[in-house]
């Protein structure tokens, strides 16, 4: 039995208002599009990257998040709408553009035969580095990447963890403003996909700017905010936290009564704050409430003066898998299992 005070939100997809001029707007795209032929694969794009931000695209396999980074590279031409990266449309970059911007391809995209040390060597060259500057930023970077140990090794030879490591030590050797990454953990370890996500962070902490796309769901609570695509459309953007409200219509706080909880549903509703209930047979009470650490303490008291016995409480964080399901609900669309090949760890 559920009884709800009020329909959650639609989902939407904010178009941010930002002056093509702000110097902290890395990354602006309005209404972009792409197609191959008759095969439409990105439609009215529009979102905004900010220096010292994470913003992390989510969607399963063949939802246009590689297709959006390649147009935003200069790597294809969209088909329309507006881009700026870096102040400058990418089908008018310079090579002076190019050096601020970093790529990390999905694929391995290095020289197997050559070592690890050739690899990243043979990237700084491609940006201009100094011979000088280039021994010294080596260094560096297989430090931060973990394989100055293995720099001696053919790229064939080692993991595939650690060759996408090469392929992350490649984008960073230059030190860009910009970093496009595309699919960055897949098939690796959590303790790999950890490692990966601190050096994320820590270019934020720099100022940099970081557009990350994964299929792996859980890895939106590491952004700072998150594009959720399906089907080559951005349905909802936002803070993590706030998409999962806006998936929900608010929190959620379950609480496991003795009595069957039922019979406090109208005492429960009354409380202000508090936007809808859910009695679930034997499962915890579930009620949708604006804000759960200020509302808690009232369902508490409420509860109590009606003589429950109350077993737990708990604020409850729905998985970004159900969030990112409700809100292409909300949109109207019928969400088709066997597109939505999301991943969990």
């Amino acid at each position: 039995m559920a009884r709800t005070a009020d329909p959650p939100n639609q989902a939407t997809t904010p178009a941010d208002i930002v002056d093509e001029r702000d110097p902290t707007a890395f990354v602006i795209a309005r209404h972009l599009s792409k197609s191959f032929g008759d095969n439409a694969v990105l439609h009215d794009l529009n979102l905004t990257v900010r220096s010292g931000e994470i913003f992390g695209l989510i969607g399963p396999s063949g939802s246009g998040k590689t297709t959006a980074i390649h147009l935003l590279c200069g790597h294809l031409r969209a088909s329309g709408g507006e881009m700026r990266v870096l102040g400058n449309r990418p089908e008018e970059f310079t090579v002076r553009n190019r050096r601020r911007i970093g790529y990390m391809p999905q694929g391995f995209a290095l020289y197997p035969d050559l070592t690890v040390e050739q690899n990243v060597a043979f990237a700084a060259g491609l940006y201009g580095l100094a011979e000088w500057r280039n021994r010294h930023r080596l260094r560096e970077i297989l430090d931060l990447v973990q394989l100055w140990d293995a720099r001696k090794r053919a790229a064939r030879a080692v993991s595939g963890g650690m060759q996408r490591r090469i392929a992350l030590a490649a984008a960073l050797i230059h030190d860009p403003e910009l970093l496009f990454v595309d699919e960055p953990t897949a098939n690796l370890d959590p303790i790999l996909r950890a490692r990966l996500w601190q050096h994320f962070r820590a270019l934020r902490e720099r100022g940099r700017a970081l557009l990350i796309t994964t299929q792996y769901v859980d890895e939106a609570e590491y952004c700072d905010r998150v594009g959720l695509m399906y089907e080559g459309t951005l349905i909802a953007t936002g803070q993590p936290l706030a998409l999962r409200r806006q998936a929900f219509g608010g929190d959620i706080v379950e609480i496991s009564i003795e009595r069957p909880p039922v019979q406090y549903l109208d005492d429960l509703s009354a409380i202000p704050g508090v936007k809808g209930t859910e009695e679930r047979g034997d499962a915890p009470l579930r009620i949708t409430v604006d804000d759960a650490t200020s509302a808690i303490p009232k369902l508490l008291d409420t509860l109590e003066q009606r003589g429950a016995t109350i077993r737990a409480v708990s604020h409850y964080q729905p998985t970004f898998d159900e969030v990112f399901i409700k809100l292409i609900e909300q949109q109207g669309t019928v969400v088709e299992s066997e597109k939505l090949n999301l991943s969990i760890h």
